[in-house]
């Protein structure tokens, strides 16, 4: 005969050390939707660095019969048992860590677990920020070691102290709801509380976090400006600049304080590549500037082809065969490996510089002329060769003047030798009166303002040509009957899809006021989806509701019937048909592009394509502390711009096939963004689509890299 073992169950409100593998979760918890890792992760490290701080209450379990069954169940401190359990799975404690327990059998167990979640405050960030500060500076606790002891990373500890640090007036203003905790990080960005505290005296009616960051930093130089991407950061610190980081934003880099020091080391590297370039290719002088000198006042000489050298040409064969060779061999593969995108970007450089040779200057041009090296946008260097200067300019039209004199002479004339006495003895004179004289240019240019002060048919005419002579006009492009009908079509197309976007979007919310919800349904099946979800309704609702179907319907067959037209038009056109072989070129896209370029000899350069359309980044100068780049310009056609946009959206984001296009443009999208990606796939698709139309060639993978041969035509006459 066995005796049964009996549990003793603790009176209630007893304080009891029980084995961690004895306890078990409440059914009774209110809290259904489990911890966080993060958060028991924050209880594991507090619970190692300081000890369970809080008791566990708990309640016995009892089986069918009402009796104890040794275990116990966690009412409240379910959180503390799984960061025990997650401490015994890392070998920090063993399973039978005794826990400190409550014992409770007179409450509730639902009711006391959700008056613990429910019945509490949490701290104001404020005092947080202060409490993590007061850690730092009195017990002398670094970032990582404040992290080890709270579960949380090193960056949020660094954001946390930070925020800590700004000046105690703001932070009185965040506890007393008067700035936001994104206004305060954005303070945050640098540690001087007398510029913090000033800059918000500054502050009007615009506090938004950018405009606070943006005056906190507008003495600063950030860190994607060219200068700093020309530079380097690594040697920017080395000589001894300061970099100032945000915290609480992608700063892309930081901001550099020192713009003094940023701008001698920009100049000096800049003087080192003029003096470099210089003496290798024996230009007479090379000056460096940070921007083009649009005033130089200075004659260019112009590059004449040449032969390669069979050297040169060799290597040119060997770099294209391997270029090619991969190409062929990666075209259906749809992400590149590391190695092989870096050897396809070696190859793009190397023949990209031996194709640069193909150009030469003459060496008379090489020896009396300059070149200026110039900071790109992009922070690389950019050579403009070829300049003469007036002076360098004088031996040269002196000589073609003594030759003129000569020329009597030379055909065998006699010179009369009184004159040559005359000219001796009244040289003097006649040097006064010429430099006292007028050019003929000034002199006609006077006579025509003048003559232009009474307003005359006949004057006008006059002004008008002098105004043409002088260049004072801008040539405008009117294309040609048949691409005007071509655009009323697109626009036409486009004003009822845009039309019927809004009909349907307008349906969907009056319908939605009643509750019902139209959902995710194809363009065909609108309308019988709208006529089920109104079958029972008012019926002047649906009355209402079945006029606009009508007026939806109508405007749907017109633009049908346009898309026919223009999937026709596009199907009988060459050359629309050409530029839909780049991937992500539909119809749309290529009919747009041809009625917006119209003529594509009036481009002389296919890159310009891009810049007409507005693809081009705009420019921010001020002074020598304000100097960037802004979004693209937004110039030109924008049906065409949103066309090209569109299409190299679907290249990067749907088309999966290889090509060096879209490689490119996703490695640009890896260092950047996709949105800026986008507008440089399409700035680079306007340029390649032209060079197709004009060479008429079709679409091959490897166009897109640097590679491809640049066309350059004559403007149309």
């Amino acid at each position: 005969m066995s005796a049964k073992h009996v549990e003793i169950i603790p009176a209630n409100g007893t304080e009891v050390f029980i084995p961690l593998n004895k306890l078990k979760k409440s059914p009774n918890n209110a809290r259904k939707t489990p911890h966080s890792e993060t958060a028991i992760e924050g209880y594991a490290a507090s619970i190692a660095a300081k000890g369970i701080l809080q008791n566990l209450v708990v309640e016995p379990e009892l089986d069918g019969e009402g009796v104890a069954t040794g275990f116990y169940l966690v009412s409240i401190g379910e959180g503390r048992r799984l960061a025990q359990l997650l401490r015994v799975k890392r070998k920090e404690i063993k399973k039978t860590e005794p826990i400190r327990c409550v014992i409770d059998t007179a409450n509730d167990p639902h009711e006391i677990s959700l008056d613990e979640n429910v019945t509490r405050e949490n701290m104001h960030p404020a005092d947080q920020f202060e409490a993590f500060r007061r850690l730092a500076e009195e017990r002398g606790f670094g970032a990582e070691e404040i992290a080890a002891r709270f579960g949380v990373t090193p960056h949020v500890v660094r954001q946390r102290l930070r925020l800590g640090a700004v000046s105690p007036k703001l932070v009185q203003l965040y506890r007393d709801g008067n700035l936001t905790l994104d206004q305060l990080m954005a303070f945050a960005i640098t540690d001087d509380q007398a510029r913090q505290e000033g800059v918000y005296e500054r502050l009007s009616y615009d506090r938004d976090a950018s405009t606070i960051r943006r005056l906190l930093t507008e003495t600063h130089v950030a860190a994607t400006d060219r200068r700093a991407r020309f530079v380097g950061l690594e040697a920017y610190v080395e000589a001894g600049g300061t970099i100032l980081h945000d915290l609480f934003t992608e700063d892309r880099g930081g901001y550099l304080e020192d713009v003094a020091l940023l701008d001698l080391l920009v100049t000096a590297r800049l003087g080192r590549e003029a003096d470099a370039l210089r003496a290798a290719e024996g230009w007479k002088w090379t000056e460096p500037h940070l921007d083009f000198p649009h005033a130089h006042g200075m004659r260019r000489a112009y590059p004449h082809p040449v032969e390669l050298s069979a050297e040169d040409q060799t290597a040119l064969q060997v770099a294209q065969t391997e270029f090619d060779r991969l190409t062929e061999q990666h075209q259906t593969a749809e992400e590149l490996s590391d190695e092989v995108d870096a050897r396809f970007g070696e190859l793009e450089t190397q023949i990209e510089q031996l194709e640069v040779k193909r150009q030469a200057y003459d060496p008379g041009d090489v020896a009396r002329g300059g070149a200026f090296v110039i900071l790109n946008h992009d922070g690389t260097i950019r050579i403009e060769r070829g300049f003469v200067r007036p002076e360098d300019d004088k031996p040269h039209a002196e000589a073609g003047r003594e030759g003129d004199a000569q020329a009597p002479d030379e055909e065998g004339g006699e010179v009369n030798p009184a004159t040559r006495d005359d000219e001796g003895e009244n040289g003097d004179n006649e040097e006064e009166d010429e430099e006292k004289s007028l050019s003929d240019t000034l002199v006609r240019d006077l006579t025509a303002h003048r003559t232009l002060r009474n307003k005359t048919d006949r004057n006008d005419a006059r002004g008008i040509a002098q105004m043409m002579r002088l260049g004072w006009y801008r040539a405008v492009h009117v294309k040609n009957i048949d691409m005007q009908k071509m655009r009323t079509l697109l626009t036409n197309r486009k004003l009822l899809k845009r039309k019927l976007i809004d009909l349907e979007n307008h349906v969907r919310g009056a319908l939605r006021a009643y509750g019902l919800l139209v959902g995710a349904v194809a363009r065909g099946a609108f309308e019988a989806r709208i006529r089920e979800l109104i079958e029972h309704c008012d019926p002047i609702f649906v009355m209402s509701i079945q006029v606009m179907l009508d007026v939806r319907r109508a405007l749907l067959e017109g633009y049908d019937r346009l898309h026919r037209v223009l999937l026709q038009v596009v199907q009988h056109d060459p050359v629309c048909r050409r530029l839909m072989t780049v991937p992500g070129v539909g119809p749309v896209v290529a009919l747009s592009f041809k009625v917006g370029v119209d003529d594509p000899h009036r481009f002389a350069r296919s890159r310009t394509v891009g810049a007409h359309f507005g693809l081009t980044p705009k420019r921010h100068q001020s002074g020598t502390s304000i100097d960037f780049e802004g979004r693209i310009s937004k110039q030109g056609d924008i049906s065409v711009r949103e066309a090209l946009c569109e299409a190299a959206a679907s290249l990067l984001l749907r088309v999966r096939k290889w090509s060096a296009l879209r490689a490119w443009g996703l490695r640009i999208a890896k260092r950047s963004s996709m949105l800026c990606a986008i507008a440089a796939v399409a700035r680079k698709l306007a340029g390649i689509l032209h060079r197709m139309w004009v060479s008429e060639t079709d679409f091959h993978v490897g166009f897109g890299a640097k590679i491809t041969q640049r066309l350059r035509l004559k403007p149309a006459q």
